[in-house]
């Protein structure tokens, strides 16, 4: 893992904890456990709920807040079980319904919009695709993909209990916006 990236991610979720931001996600995609528990304590100390992605394991012994995994990751059953808030992926009202059933805490809901953070992403479910998700679940939903200072608000009015940022919060000022923006 390169240390370089590390930095600036650590940097960037300081920025964004400053900025008002309640949660941070360590998403080190492609990265082992081991290299996911290394980077850990260093965004486990920030003032925020923690969230590891993907990595039910890293997330145990980093002593996380909870765990991100999207429609097709496996430890659900076991991130419950160890006591952690879980979050899973829906593109849909059914994968937000069927997260739900499995025990999520929250859903993840997009991309809303087309992202360059995420260029494997699915399509993007819009406005109307984000409504439909949060009308579906009695949990909370946080938009995700696409989303800035210029359209935060739409998707609070849609009905999400919050957005997530990646491109917004690379600059402090567009944190502040993004999370103003709420």
């Amino acid at each position: 893992m390169r240390l370089h990236a590390i930095v600036s991610d650590i940097e960037t979720a300081r920025k964004a904890v400053e900025g008002g931001a309640t949660v941070v996600q360590l998403r080190l995609k492609g990265a082992s456990t081991a290299e996911v528990v290394e980077a850990g304590p260093l965004f486990r100390d920030l003032p925020a709920t923690f969230i590891v992605n993907d990595d039910v394991e890293a997330a145990i012994a980093l002593e996380a807040d909870g765990v991100h995994l999207g429609r097709d990751d496996p430890g659900a059953e076991r991130a419950l079980k160890a006591g952690l808030l879980l979050g899973r992926s829906a593109t849909s009202a059914d994968e937000a319904r069927a997260g739900e059933a499995l025990g999520a805490t929250y859903i993840g809901a997009g991309p809303v919009w087309a992202t360059p953070s995420k260029p494997d992403a699915d399509p993007a479910i819009g406005l109307e695709g984000l409504a439909e998700i949060c009308d579906a679940v009695s949990i909370p939903v946080i938009a995700i993909g696409g989303i800035d200072a210029t359209n935060a608000a739409e998707c609070l009015a849609a009905g999400a209990a919050g957005v997530a940022v990646v491109r917004a919060a690379v600059d402090a000022k567009a944190i502040s916006e993004a999370l103003a923006a709420r």
